[in-house]
């Protein structure tokens, strides 16, 4: 493959970065540092921003025009990550919504459900969420929440859990199981759930950081129409699937911008600790640096299957190097920091508590969009050929 921007790509990188720099114009919006701040304050940014791409025409950059996307290529959308990823650019508020729910109603959706839930999503006017893990069960789907048709509706009840964003949401992507004596992998029917119905709420739980990113969410006889089910009563599994490898891979993708932004960060820090001379030092950037190329080239490789279709076993690849490289980074700056590392809120010298934040966030990458242990069967089995674990 030749890595080298086509005359064409090269003017689209030279837009992006233009539009970039003019739009990013006060250090203010520079979300890239999870350090403590206000978490109204953070919504607010990341809606504006999300207004932002869409008012602008990069939301949905590889999306049918038709649906309020761009209608570019895949290449394209990595170059805007790239170049997203220089800029230090903020994180939308919809990334569930963009990069699963989104991708998953494209190929799932009739007509109706694309033009009513696809521009309104690329917009931020209305958020999504996931339900899809449920208590005892995490990256095993073992789906219990019930959905009964009763009519045009199904009465659904249950929970979920680990719900990003669910304090937020207007709408959830939901597995539910429609025949309870089928077997494991069976019987599930996949819902657009209205956040606002009557039965649904919502419970945040609080982080070892302090904030309450993700949600319990409970249905407590909530009727959801049979119009805003995607695919057929029983197909849910093999919708899930979709929104399984579009987390790992469409979504995958868009990790590679943050890791980006947290090794410049780094070396950022190195500078300011006086530390950039040290041999011992270098070798460990060195080391950060090669970790995230390979994890840039591992996201080109999948761009060919991506573009004949779903993405394949590559995302699970990429989510795997992220999660290790992203821990990494945040162990290596709580050493270079010693004690002043440990402080998350207000003045420690450096950086005022933000690798403290990107430490203890980092424990949850080793759970969200799929285990470690996960992650590792898929590789071996679907990569490798090994033989199946169970």
């Amino acid at each position: 493959m030749d890595f080298r921007d086509t005359e064409q790509e090269a003017a689209f990188r030279a837009e992006v970065r233009a539009w970039l720099r003019e739009t990013l114009t006060d250090a203010w919006f520079d979300m890239s540092d999870p350090g403590p701040r206000d978490p109204d304050r953070d919504e607010e940014l990341r809606r504006w921003w999300q207004r932002t791409l869409h008012d602008s025409g990069w939301a949905g950059l590889t999306w049918p025009v038709e649906y309020g996307g761009r209608g570019g290529t895949l290449v394209q959308q990595v170059i805007f990550n790239e170049e997203a990823a220089r800029a230090r650019a903020p994180e939308p508020i919809n990334i569930i919504g963009m990069y699963m729910a989104g991708p998953t109603i494209l190929a799932w959706g009739t007509e109706e459900h694309k033009r009513r839930y696809l521009p309104p999503l690329l917009s931020g006017e209305e958020i999504w969420c996931q339900g899809f893990s449920e208590p005892d069960a995490g990256s095993d789907l073992n789906v219990r929440m019930r959905a009964v048709r009763d009519g045009d509706d199904y009465v659904v009840t249950g929970q979920k859990v680990w719900t990003s964003y669910g304090h937020l949401a207007d709408y959830c992507i939901l597995v539910t199981r429609s025949d309870p004596d089928a077997p494991k992998y069976t019987g599930f029917t996949y819902l657009l759930a209205d956040m606002a119905a009557e039965g649904v709420s919502v419970r945040p739980l609080v982080q070892i950081t302090g904030q309450a990113e993700f949600n319990e969410i409970f249905f407590d006889d909530v009727r959801i129409p049979v119009a805003n089910r995607l695919g057929d009563e029983g197909q849910g599994w093999q919708v899930a699937m979709t929104t399984l490898l579009h987390e790992r891979g469409t979504l995958g993708a868009s990790l590679q911008v943050g890791s980006r932004i947290t090794l410049d960060r780094l070396v950022d820090l190195i500078g300011k600790l006086g530390v950039a001379d040290d041999p011992a030092v270098r070798e460990r950037i060195a080391g950060f640096q090669l970790d995230v190329e390979a994890l840039r080239l591992t996201n080109l490789r999948a761009i060919t299957k991506m573009e004949r279709g779903l993405p394949g076993p590559e995302g699970s690849m990429s989510k795997l190097l992220w999660e290790r490289v992203q821990q990494a980074m945040g162990e290596y700056a709580m050493e270079l920091l010693g004690t002043a590392g440990q402080v998350l809120e207000g003045e420690s010298g450096v950086d005022e508590g933000r690798w403290a934040q990107t430490y203890l966030r980092g424990r949850g990458h080793s759970i969200e969009a799929g285990t470690t242990e996960i992650l590792k069967n898929i590789i071996a089995e679907r990569v490798l050929g090994l033989p199946r674990s169970r």
